[in-house]
């Protein structure tokens, strides 16, 4: 049995050759993976529903866009909250800088920093994470809180393999139906 390398606190991004249309040019911040499976949030892809309409109370706090973002597929009626943060206590995450939010729990006048709301997560099974990523579905990458609150969404995951450099930076510039290159 070989050894797996857990990656909470990583990127994913979606490869090119990646075509379910749940992540096709997706970027995933994986927020937990360990034996049981993984969960992330996809951070590029905004919706057009305003978190206002949502949650009013949390308006002064928001990252721009000031939309409810698709986390992923999984439990989509589920708020997930994540705030800039530079605590590293109960409510953080694998990602320097970046922490969890609890609506209902967490007053919007204790936290810290830029919110971002997501509707449902990504989710893998015990082993799944790891198939796709050794089927070439999925780059890993260092994640970085600035990217869960870029305010130009849609350019993320060019933005994520351009700063990896080499090879990977290239795929930036494949087009989405490589038939037309």
């Amino acid at each position: 049995m070989r050894e797996v390398d857990y990656l909470a606190g990583q990127l994913l991004v979606a490869s090119p050759r990646l075509v379910d249309p749940n992540f096709v040019r997706t970027v995933v911040v994986l927020l937990n993976h360990d034996a049981q499976g993984a969960m992330g949030v996809v951070i590029n892809r905004p919706s057009e529903l305003p978190v206002a309409d949502y949650l009013p109370e949390w308006v002064d706090r928001l990252a721009f866009p000031e939309v409810v973002f698709y986390g992923g597929p999984v439990e989509q009626t589920v708020a997930i909250g994540l705030r800039e943060s530079p605590d590293t206590g109960v409510n953080s995450t694998p990602v320097p800088g970046l922490g969890m939010v609890h609506f209902g729990e967490d007053q919007p006048d204790l936290t810290d920093g830029r919110v971002r709301v997501f509707a449902g997560y990504a989710g893998w099974g015990p082993g799944q994470l790891e198939e796709e990523i050794e089927e070439e579905s999925w780059i890993t990458v260092p994640a970085f809180a600035r990217d869960v609150f870029s305010s130009v969404p849609d350019e993320v995951w060019a933005e994520v393999l351009v700063r990896q450099g080499g090879q990977i930076a290239l795929l930036a510039s494949m087009p989405l139906d490589p038939e037309l290159n």
